[in-house]
């Protein structure tokens, strides 16, 4: 007789499956605020440029019928927020942190004022490959059906590790993060360079978006973020700024945000939805475990602070 189901492996299949869908945001936003933090610059208005990159990419993808189209769209948005936030806060006695909360709500608010025609249509969703077509257990197939931008995501993980180690942009980005002062004295010019890492952040962090949008959950909403953008400014923290540890630590995060969906699926039928905070959670014991009033955050670029 064929086994229809897998017993005591369908929680941590679940949660397995539930980590791939749900990291992919924070694997591009935590990746594109690695970049920006590597320049000696803090942006926290990632969650206003994930959530109108959702929307930009959804809205695309219904005119074009491409969702393709809604990923470079999105990234192309992506930029110009970045671009906004670093030139705003190139200027002398610019607080960093509060531009990043003002581009953060103006990103959701023109997302939301722009987004409403686009609520109701039927976008084509991105594509997924298959790699469980080897089982006949439908469990199974669901958990390996990838997202191709989770397999870009970790890939670019890699790449980026690598070329900040070994390319001389990775270099001049690190100069530049860890000294104002020491880049300048090698003929860097520290505001470019913060500008275009800032750019080519909110760029990453937006592919995050087209991901929710386009994929999991797959519709545009006003609510379709819940703070994912802010929590992978912890992610970045937590992974020490390096690019193969925001890789591992998204699937971290991506897992506890899968415990609740992976109980109700099992039968649970009471106290699974506390589990839904379980990423919250998280966010707040990795705050608190990683602040300290005496010791600096090993890995912490050097010229990173609240103003410039």
């Amino acid at each position: 007789m064929e086994e229809t189901g897998i017993g005591a492996w369908g929680v941590p299949l679940a949660i397995l499956a539930g980590a791939i869908r749900v990291s992919t945001p924070f694997i591009f936003v935590s990746l594109g605020e690695t970049v920006t933090e590597r320049s000696g610059r803090i942006n926290l208005g990632l969650e206003g440029t994930l959530v109108f990159g959702a929307m930009t990419a959804y809205a695309v993808a219904v005119m074009t019928n491409s969702p393709w189209l809604g990923v470079i769209a999105t990234m192309a948005t992506g930029a110009v927020f970045g671009l906004a936030h670093g030139w705003i806060c190139k200027w002398p006695r610019v607080n960093d942190i509060a531009i990043g909360i003002a581009m953060m709500q103006f990103g959701l608010g023109l997302a939301f004022f722009l987004g409403k025609p686009f609520i109701q249509p039927a976008a084509p969703h991105l594509p997924a490959i298959p790699l469980g077509f080897w089982s006949s257990l439908p469990q199974i197939q669901a958990a390996l059906n990838i997202n191709v931008l989770f397999l870009l995501g970790a890939a670019l993980a890699f790449v980026l590790r690598w070329a900040l180690g070994n390319t001389r942009l990775g270099l001049v980005l690190r100069v530049v993060g860890d000294s104002t002062d020491a880049a300048r004295a090698m003929g860097i010019n520290p505001d470019r360079v913060r500008l275009l890492a800032t750019a080519a952040g909110g760029s990453l962090a937006a592919i995050g978006g087209a991901y929710l949008s386009l994929y999991y959950p797959g519709s545009w909403n006003e609510g379709i973020s819940s703070g994912q953008g802010l929590m992978a400014v912890a992610l970045v923290i937590f992974a020490r700024w390096n690019p193969i540890g925001c890789f591992l630590a998204a699937l971290l995060f991506g897992g506890a945000g899968a415990l609740g969906p992976a109980l109700q699926s099992a039968g649970v039928s009471e106290g699974y939805y506390l589990f839904y905070a379980a990423p919250y959670v998280l966010t707040l014991v990795i705050m608190i475990a990683t602040s300290s009033p005496t010791r600096s955050l090993s890995g912490a670029p050097g010229a990173l602070s609240l103003t410039k």
